[in-house]
């Protein structure tokens, strides 16, 4: 089985890589860095599962549309074959919307959402041509619900689970070919860090205490029986954000108004120098372990 993962230098692309590697699938490994890359690859290597050949380095940005078609073909060169395809490459923000430029909105729409699509276009043919083959997107809980720092964000992620949603029905005629939206919550990975501010060449300051989130490992686990399931959608994470996901998916009304008041502590976190959610939840958390 062949397994092509973008955004795998790092987090849950990074775990995902691991842990497919311990299967004994073949690898292609995506992102813009080709030095993190390689050492994902050495690393997946000393797994003892699988020798160099089964795993293929194809750096190229997402942003980048020209450059899908052209790497779609490598992997097909290389391997033949392209099983399944992991949607995982994007990134985040913390930033309210009246402080940040527009040049941001448009670097998370292209890269989270236009990019994901261009390449699953470059790759639907060959699946619908074998009849068979899974595409799996990592979206985000924020993809359901909203939340403040995150309006762009929360867009491009909105629109990735629309855009598959529509797409499952389109594929409807190809029971073998399975689409599958996976929403993590919180998790321990780069993702603060490398979020998006007000504008795309400032970074985040001090990301805060991160050990209140999901282990990557946990989720990466998740994600992987999800994927061997041909789930449609799924929620992975603690709570109390699973909850709230939840209460926004049956009393809409309600979360509004939760999101509205949790908002401006999250916004007060913010400002104040430490992570965005952590000193909130984190008691919330605890209380409910």
């Amino acid at each position: 089985m062949v397994v092509w993962v973008t955004g795998a230098s790092s987090g849950i692309g990074e775990e995902l890589a691991y842990q497919l590697s311990k299967l004994g699938v073949s690898l292609v490994l995506s992102a813009r860095r080709v030095d993190e890359l390689e050492r994902v690859k050495r690393k997946c290597l000393e797994n003892g599962n699988l020798k160099g050949k089964d795993i293929l380095v194809l750096p190229f940005d997402l942003t980048d549309t020209s450059s899908h078609e052209v790497a779609t073909k490598a992997v097909l060169q290389e391997f033949g074959k392209i099983d399944i395809l992991v949607n995982n490459g994007g990134q985040s923000q913390r930033s309210l919307f009246v402080d940040t430029s527009l040049d941001v909105y448009k670097e998370l729409i292209n890269l989270n959402y236009l990019g994901t699509v261009s390449l699953t276009k470059c790759v639907l043919p060959h699946m619908i041509e074998k009849k068979q083959g899974k595409i799996v997107t990592i979206n985000s809980l924020m993809g359901i619900i909203s939340m403040p720092l995150a309006s762009g964000y929360c867009a491009s992620k909105h629109a990735l689970r629309g855009f598959f949603n529509a797409l499952r029905t389109e594929l409807a005629t190809y029971p073998g070919i399975t689409i599958s939206t996976i929403c993590p919550g919180p998790v321990q990975s780069n993702i603060v860090k490398n979020a998006l501010t007000e504008e795309t060449t400032k970074s985040i300051g001090n990301i805060g205490d991160q050990s209140y989130k999901m282990a990557t490992s946990r989720c990466v686990r998740l994600i992987l029986i999800s994927m061997a399931n041909d789930l449609k959608e799924v929620w992975i994470s603690d709570h109390p954000f699973l909850l709230m996901t939840y209460v926004g998916q049956y009393m809409p009304t309600l979360t509004w108004w939760l999101t509205c008041k949790l908002g401006k502590r999250r916004i007060e976190n913010f400002k104040s120098g430490v992570d965005a959610d952590s000193s909130y939840f984190k008691p919330l958390k605890k209380k409910h372990e």
